[in-house]
């Protein structure tokens, strides 16, 4: 049965699974959190090999993932189409490549925001570039939908860089501090920076938010409610003991659909407690998925394999299918048009 309703500002209430279950217009979001160790010379893990299943490691084995790497961490070379995906990174570093032969290196809080369209193909890989320390690495990978009309617009990355990304630190009437991540989405006096063109968050009307909370024990924050009609809120708890809402105790971890059109004071418990929320106006048409394509109808799920098998989507530039960037780079963005940003 699903759940029913705890009170007029909790709609329901489930576990954190594997990905974390979403709502119209997100399709699908993982939280990543590896302790990797310091980086051998190929900035692969120092460290054996022995025991995972490499190819397909998600086991967690020792607290850290090889995923689809084989010497580095991470995601090889795959395709995409029809939708976009938001990486947050907290922790460490990625290095993108793309079939549009554009490339970069972010982390620290960096956001890139890819909108696959008609189709990209890219790789995310995770370079262990300290080989005196540990390398942890902590990160959101969140896919957002795409409507119809923009399923087949012309790929596109944006890098929102953590230097201007807006924050604030907000404390409550005994002192204890609420930190706000606006990534979109405005929230109180925060204005976003802009995400890419062609996104269901750029539509005046989508009232798209992607928010980070970081909340002391004890600390109390109102979330005004949502500024269009029909849109829908969950707040992902992954961090902390209980939270409050409503009057409502709830352990965590745990996904919690908020009512979007009501204020709700949110009352973290003992200790520091972290949350994501992910806010949008539904986009309301068919969902049809096949692996990393998401289109409308299973007749587009075919074409998108047919152009793939034909095109590669511009084929890949690169050497193999799982570059990654000199050791001594910094964070950086090359696009596709030649254009390069350096932080």
């Amino acid at each position: 049965m699903p759940d029913q309703p705890v009170n007029d500002a909790v709609l329901s209430v489930k576990p954190l699974g594997f990905p974390w279950q979403t709502i119209d217009p997100f399709l699908f979001c993982v939280y990543h959190d590896d302790a990797y160790p310091r980086g051998n010379a190929a900035m692969g893990p120092d460290a054996s090999l022995a025991g995972r299943q490499m190819g397909q490691d998600f086991a967690g084995k020792d607290g850290w993932r090889m995923y689809h790497g084989m010497t580095v961490p991470g995601f090889p070379a795959h395709p995409h189409r029809g939708f976009e995906t938001v990486t947050i990174v907290r922790r460490g570093l990625i290095d993108h490549s793309d079939s549009l032969g554009a490339t970069a290196r972010f982390g620290g809080g960096d956001v890139q925001w890819l909108t696959a369209g008609e189709g990209i193909v890219h790789s995310e890989m995770f370079p262990l570039v300290d080989s005196t320390k540990p390398n942890p690495l902590e990160l959101f990978q969140i896919w957002l939908n795409l409507p119809a009309k923009n399923k087949m617009v012309a790929p596109h990355f944006t890098m929102l860089w953590s230097e201007q990304i807006p924050r604030r630190q907000v404390r409550d009437a005994a002192g204890a501090a609420t930190d706000v991540v606006c990534i979109a989405g405005r929230v109180s006096d925060l204005s976003p920076l802009s995400p890419p063109p062609d996104s269901w968050a750029s539509q005046a009307d989508a009232d798209v938010a992607i928010w980070t909370l970081r909340m002391d024990g004890g600390a109390r924050w109102t979330l005004f409610a949502a500024s269009g009609a029909g849109t829908r809120r969950m707040l992902y708890f992954f961090k902390g003991s209980h939270i409050t809402i409503g009057g409502r105790r709830i352990d965590g971890p745990a996904a919690i659909e908020l009512n979007a059109a009501r204020d709700v004071e949110l009352v973290n418990g003992d200790g520091e407690g972290e949350m994501l929320l992910l806010q949008g106006r539904p986009i309301n048409e068919p969902v049809v998925q096949y692996g990393p394509f998401v289109m409308n109808t299973q007749a587009e799920i075919q074409q998108a394999f047919i152009d793939y098998r034909r095109t590669q989507f511009g084929g890949w530039p690169w050497k193999d299918d799982a570059p990654v960037h000199a050791r001594e780079q910094g964070r950086f963005a090359r696009h596709a048009d030649g254009t390069v940003e350096s932080r």
